[in-house]
């Protein structure tokens, strides 16, 4: 199994989106791919319509257990696509560090759990959070290269040499040589100052950045916002095309087998012994205990249509796209209110609002007491309400203007002529 992690310190570069549209493409080619998200913020799950409320287990606690046998990769994977599984992970993952303080292994304990499954995957990708701590340096044990995708941006260039530099002063700690990658992102080719800090990225740092670059395309966001990868939202775009040449280069160059360097604390000796055992742990629970996974994937029917796209300069007949059909039925499955576990969940796309409030039975009609905050990653509001069991009207505030719920179908009429929307939480039997 090849592992790649996905690292950069600053946020909003693209790494989650590398990290999930990677591991989509190399799953639709036929490799059996894992993407393991070492990030608390969870955003590889939100960005693939996994719900958090529904993730009982996660990396967390696989970290947490180690190779005591008491957990296995199969007790957290969600089969996302056929030869995609996704590891995901929650908020306990951010208290990890402080859980793991005293165990020997604090730094391996990814590198050990993946071991019992190498022989189950091609590739492993691992989304790391936007800092340098514990989770990351566990990454960079088990991995055996580095992306460092960097946007085209200023301060994104000048922070990049010393994210280099932070990179292979970790790996040298930990005594593993890893391949370093930088990946230009949110390439605009039509900016002057994108094309002179890519420029700039190649003179920098040369055979180290990747010859392909990630194109400024809206569809990714899209995509994200929808909870699918590019693969299954829009394979005609321009993204699918760069993820699909970056698949091609990493096929085409496979980094050259790492070489560990001695340490004093290192069990060498005893991890060939602990890996084997975990190994059958792993495959007699496997054969067992494999549940079905919790997929409920949109509609994968499709409607290929073309476009035209006119630049400031020259309009250009772009090849044919393929765009979701009923849009408004996938758009009701990702937006909107549902009930979870953890109570009802409202998310609305980020449509160039500043302020969304939700009010409704549930908080007294009270327009600015139950605001939704919004994730830019994935271009959207969301919040979460813990109410009982029970039937509930509301309507949405944007900017202090009271509208209805465009992705709720259930309505009512109220005193005003208006429709509330509505939605029932059942008692749970």
């Amino acid at each position: 199994m090849r592992t790649i992690a996905i690292i950069n310190q600053k946020g909003g570069c693209g790494k989650t989106t590398t990290a999930i549209n990677l591991a989509a493409v190399m799953a639709e080619q036929g490799l059996r791919t894992l993407l393991i998200d070492m990030d608390p913020q969870s955003h590889c799950a939100l960005g693939l319509a996994v719900p958090e409320a529904q993730i009982e287990r996660s990396i967390s606690d696989l970290m947490r257990a180690g190779l005591d046998g008491t957990m296995s990769f199969s007790d957290i994977v969600w089969q996302i696509a056929r030869n995609l599984d996704l590891a995901p992970s929650t908020m306990a993952l951010a208290g990890i560090e402080a859980e793991l303080a005293l165990a020997p292994d604090k730094d391996r304990r990814l590198l050990h759990v993946l071991s019992t499954v190498r022989d189950h995957y091609d590739f492993c990708i691992i989304d790391c959070p936007p800092s340098i701590g514990l989770l990351t340096f566990n990454a960079l044990r088990a991995a055996d290269e580095v992306i460092v995708p960097v946007e085209t941006g200023y301060f994104a260039m000048q922070g990049s040499v010393k994210q280099e530099a932070t990179i292979e002063m970790i790996a040298r700690r930990a005594g593993h040589h890893v391949r370093f990658k930088a990946l230009a992102t949110m390439y605009d080719v039509r900016t002057k100052l994108a094309r002179e800090i890519l420029t700039e990225l190649r003179r920098q740092f040369g055979e180290k950045l990747l010859p392909v670059v990630v194109h400024f395309n809206s569809k990714l966001k899209e995509a994200a916002s929808f909870g699918q990868a590019i693969t299954e939202y829009d394979p005609g775009s321009r993204g699918y095309q760069d993820f699909e040449k970056l698949v091609a280069w990493l096929m085409a160059n496979p980094p050259e087998k790492p070489v560990a360097v001695e340490e004093a604390e290192a069990p060498v000796q005893a991890s060939p012994v602990l890996s084997r055992a975990a190994e059958l742990v792993e495959r007699a629970r496997a054969l067992s205990a494999r549940t079905a996974q919790l997929a409920a994937k949109l509609s994968t029917d499709h409607d290929v249509v073309r476009e035209r796209r006119v630049d400031a300069t020259v309009a250009v007949l772009e090849p044919p796209i393929v765009r979701p059909a009923n849009l408004a039925a996938k758009l009701a499955k990702v937006y909107g209110v549902r009930p979870t576990s953890q109570g009802l969940l409202f998310v609305q796309p980020v449509s160039g609002s500043s302020q969304l409030y939700v009010a409704g039975d549930f908080n007294n009609w009270n327009a600015a007491a139950t605001p939704l905050r919004q994730d830019e990653n994935l271009n959207i509001w969301q919040a979460c309400i813990s109410v009982p069991p029970g039937r509930y009207r509301y309507r949405l505030v944007v900017d202090g203007k009271w509208v209805q719920d465009p992705y709720n179908s259930y309505v009512e009429s109220n005193p005003f002529g208006e429709l509330n929307n509505v939605v029932e939480v059942e008692i749970d039997k």
